[in-house]
């Protein structure tokens, strides 16, 4: 694994929270320090939403777990935003979750989009969630892993 530097150098890193705090994250957080998870999606709307800049291509973060604890750090690889009827079976599988199928992803993206959590996280912005839908799929690569294990 490559080196992300000191430290002092990981407080200026952002952030990376998969999911909300408890179980889901720390089966994410699992999946992707084993390898299973390589890549990720997010509604485009939350980006415009919170005002943050979309994800690029070699852009560092460290992952944190359900206790705010660094884990790792990710480099971004790739990002594409495309609307959510075009999400095939690679990025499903490589999302490491352990859907058969892309029809099983979605629903349970759509479960978690439509939870309490994220209305509040959105400010009870209404969410439209079809096929046109624009999301953000990230693919991602562990460049230093800080902790071997989560919860």
């Amino acid at each position: 694994m490559g080196d992300a530097g000191s430290a002092d150098d990981l407080t200026q890193l952002p952030r990376s929270e998969f999911a909300f705090p408890g179980p889901l994250r720390d089966r994410l957080i699992r999946a992707i320090l084993d390898g299973r998870k390589v890549a990720t999606t997010s509604l485009a709307l939350e980006y415009e939403v919170r005002h943050e800049s979309l994800p690029y291509s070699g852009q560092r973060s460290v992952v944190v777990d359900s206790d705010n604890q660094p884990v790792c750090v990710i480099e971004i690889t790739d990002v594409v935003i495309v609307p959510m009827g075009e999400v095939d079976f690679a990025h499903v599988a490589d999302e490491g979750e352990g859907h058969e199928a892309v029809s099983d992803r979605r629903k349970g993206h759509e479960n978690y989009w439509r939870s309490k959590e994220m209305a509040a996280s959105l400010g009870g912005v209404v969410l439209v969630l079809d096929d046109s839908t624009a999301v953000v799929l990230e693919r991602f690569r562990v460049v230093e892993r800080l902790r071997s294990t989560v919860n």
